[in-house]
């Protein structure tokens, strides 16, 4: 049954409380909230409540061996949702929590398999927003939360996005206005033998690596099922998207001459548009030279571009260095069929 979702607009710096009681009663009686990460929106359920995070999967339509991320306000949450903190996570929630970090812990029994995709690990994060922290901590506990958005869409990075998608589906949207990363957290998991990236995010290898030594990333599928994002279609525009090499014009223009002699409108989002020129059957969308920019922007312009009706994405490569490795990986999903 459909139901009304209330859209709320909260100040990022300075949230109005009676606001953010509001929203945590909704989750505390089984209910779901919407709200603003530094990442991406969340989709809330209390994380100890199973009946209230089965209503994720519904709403989202996300299949159930899917794992959620769990997301605390503090180093005390853990306590309800981990068994044992490794000595090598210690070091890593000083330096990155709150942010853009998720890390996978043995689960503890109170952690329902509603959460965990019925792995035996968690995924846990401390987000680094105003507007989620203060929820968190109205609740009391933590909070259960993938992107707010259809299993498989782009991610949302503006409460607009979320009414989009989920609209009829969820309780209220709390809108603090466009987040400031724009692409998933780095999920980095400690519960084996050898620290391995299952997702690549903001926090680059680079910087994980003085602190934990060498990290590998996953391959192996039974690792890969710990967190999300990593084995479904994702970040997947309603367009078809193809990935060309960076700077190739001859190859932006060959597809662009092939999809408009059929009549199929085409969008491209290049680093080098000077060349490019929009009209009738193409949209052009210059994106920015600065990764991090290119990121927080990335998910936005794809759903712009579908909204214009747009039927295939073309899409230049960017250099797989810092941030540019998660930007590829986000890519290279969209990209699949």
């Amino acid at each position: 049954m459909r139901r009304e979702t209330l859209l709320i607009e909260v100040s990022p710096t300075q949230p109005d409380l009676a606001v953010i009681n509001r929203a945590a009663d909704i989750l505390r009686g089984g209910g779901l909230v919407a709200f603003p990460t530094e990442t991406v929106y969340g989709l809330g359920a209390d994380a100890l409540n199973p009946d209230a995070v089965k209503k994720i999967f519904s709403a989202k339509h996300r299949p159930t061996d899917n794992p959620m991320i769990v997301h605390v306000a503090a180093l005390e949450d853990l306590r309800v949702l981990v068994d044992d903190i490794s000595t090598e996570a210690i070091p890593l929630m000083k330096q990155f929590w709150p942010g853009p970090l998720t890390l996978i812990f043995r689960k503890s029994r109170q952690v329902s398999d509603a959460v965990t995709g019925g792995q035996e690990t968690v995924a846990v994060r401390m987000p680094r927003n105003i507007i989620a922290l203060a929820l968190i901590r109205a609740l009391g506990h933590p909070i259960a939360a993938p992107s707010a958005n259809l299993s498989g869409r782009p991610s949302p990075t503006t409460g607009r996005h979320v009414l989009q998608d989920l609209k009829g589906e969820i309780d209220m949207i709390l809108d603090g206005g466009p987040v400031e990363v724009g692409v998933e957290s780095t999920v980095l998991d400690l519960s084996h033998r050898l620290p391995a990236i299952l997702r690549p995010g903001s926090v680059t290898w680079e910087e994980l690596e003085p602190f934990i030594g060498k990290v590998v990333p996953a391959a192996e599928g039974n690792l890969l099922k710990r967190s999300p994002g990593t084995r479904y279609r994702h970040y997947s525009p309603q367009a078809r998207v193809t990935l060309v090499e960076l700077a190739d014009q001859k190859a932006i223009d060959r597809l662009i001459a092939h999809h408009t002699k059929k009549g199929i409108k085409v969008g491209i989002l290049s680093r080098q548009p000077q060349s490019l020129h929009s009209n009738i059957d193409v949209v052009v969308r210059s994106m920015p030279q600065d990764l991090k920019v290119y990121a927080m922007q990335m998910f936005a312009i794809m759903r712009e571009l579908d909204e214009l009706g747009v039927d295939e994405m073309i899409i230049e490569k960017v250099e797989e260095k810092g941030i540019g490795v998660a930007i590829m990986d986000r890519l290279r999903r969209a990209a699949s069929r």
